[in-house]
């Protein structure tokens, strides 16, 4: 991407991945609500769904660099990712949208956007994104008993470091 306000457009899935705007917080919630209990179903989340969506509205959208696939009017919203300095906070994408290649667009855009390096934290329990990001040139640095996260759940943590 040339700058912030251009959208990379996907001919074939007619997908777009743009800035998420105030518009977009209720969907991209529903999307983290439904990705996170279908990737996740042994992690209890510490937040009701309300409490997801008032966090996406009063914080993440507005606070946070945030972007979205969208599908268009026939499909909307069908992904997130939450870009915090060179931090890969969130990747979450609606579960009939997986293996179609948004999780590597994602990846990509957060790599041009922090160019140095990015870390990121993913459940233990999660192995089908250990896959992915190990595919994506991250390497598991650190694992934890997950008594420092909200859900007490094991976690890892990720970096990728460009090659010189």
């Amino acid at each position: 991407m040339n700058s912030d306000s251009e959208a990379e457009a996907d001919s074939e899935a007619d997908v777009t991945i743009r800035r998420a705007a105030g518009p977009d917080a209720r969907p991209a919630a529903d999307v983290w609500l439904r990705s996170f209990a279908a990737a996740l179903p042994t992690v209890v989340s510490p937040r009701s769904a309300d409490d997801v969506r008032d966090y996406f509205r009063d914080v993440v959208v507005p606070l946070r660099d945030i972007w979205v696939a969208d599908a268009g009017d026939g499909g909307g919203i069908v992904g997130l990712m939450v870009v915090n300095g060179d931090v890969l906070s969130q990747l979450y994408l609606e579960p009939d949208w997986r293996g179609r290649g948004l999780g590597d667009r994602f990846v990509a855009l957060a790599k041009e956007r922090s160019p140095g390096g990015l870390e990121l934290w993913t459940f233990q329990v999660n192995k089908p994104a250990h896959r992915f990001y190990e595919r994506h040139g991250f390497v598991a640095v650190e694992f934890t008993d997950g008594s420092t996260n909200e859900e007490r759940e094991p976690d890892v943590r990720y970096v990728w470091e460009p090659k010189p």
